[in-house]
């Protein structure tokens, strides 16, 4: 987490020593919206087959903006969600379980700092913009649940787009309507070796090292407020 802030800072540092340099407007805005996480999850399971189910979401989400004009800007959005994951339809039969089965993978913490460019369009008090850029997805507080032993998630790079509009209510103070989609997807080890009998080594070996390739590909959709600086 604290590496987080830190990148964070240095981003925003960055952005206002490259607008500087240009001779740009120093313009800043800060938002803070409640963002709907909506996964629209798949997945491809090694041996027992089936696919993945993650849980809705809502966070508060912190957002930074810089502009270098009055179209151009870069946004960087900071927030943490909280998902449940299981299988679904998975043939548990290899080790005495039913052939259409949900396996409860527990609870997984996702930190996904993203950095967008966007185009602004201002009209009068409405400031529609679209976006697109870089997320970087990290892993973290995994709770496996009750069934299996283990579970690794590895962090991963996905691309970012983004719409959305700021409508000004004062000099300073807007409301604001924002959709995000990530095109995110991890690799997932699965390590179900205690579910195996003791004497099928090879099926427990096989389990500790279950392969997933999971898309989580969610849209993140908020309203929130904001103050221009």
């Amino acid at each position: 987490m604290k590496r987080l802030f830190v990148f964070a800072a240095m981003m925003i540092a960055g952005l206002s020593v490259f607008g500087q340099s240009t001779g740009a407007k120093n313009e800043w805005r800060i938002r803070l919206r409640g963002v709907g996480v909506v996964p629209q999850e798949s997945a491809k399971i090694g041996v027992i087959g089936g696919d993945a189910a993650i849980s809705n979401s809502f966070i508060p989400e912190l957002d930074f903006t810089y502009f270098f004009n009055k179209h151009f800007a870069a946004e960087l959005i900071l927030g943490t969600t909280r998902h449940k994951v299981s299988t679904t339809a998975s043939n548990l039969t290899a080790i005495g379980g039913a052939a259409s089965a949900n396996v409860d993978l527990g609870k997984v913490w996702l930190l996904p700092p993203t950095l967008t460019f966007q185009y602004h369009l201002p009209v009068g008090k409405f400031n529609p913009y679209v976006g697109a850029g870089i997320n970087y997805t990290i892993f973290y507080g995994v709770d496996e649940g009750p069934v299996v032993k283990g579970l690794d998630y590895k962090n991963k790079f996905a691309f970012a787009a983004q719409l959305g509009a700021d409508y000004d209510i004062s000099k300073k103070m807007f409301i604001n309507v924002d959709v995000k989609k990530l095109f995110l997807s991890t690799d997932v080890t699965v390590d179900a070796s205690n579910l195996t009998p003791t004497s099928s080594p090879q099926l427990s070996s096989t389990l500790a090292n279950l392969p997933a390739d999971v898309k989580i590909n969610p849209w993140l959709i908020g309203v929130g407020i904001g103050y221009k600086f």
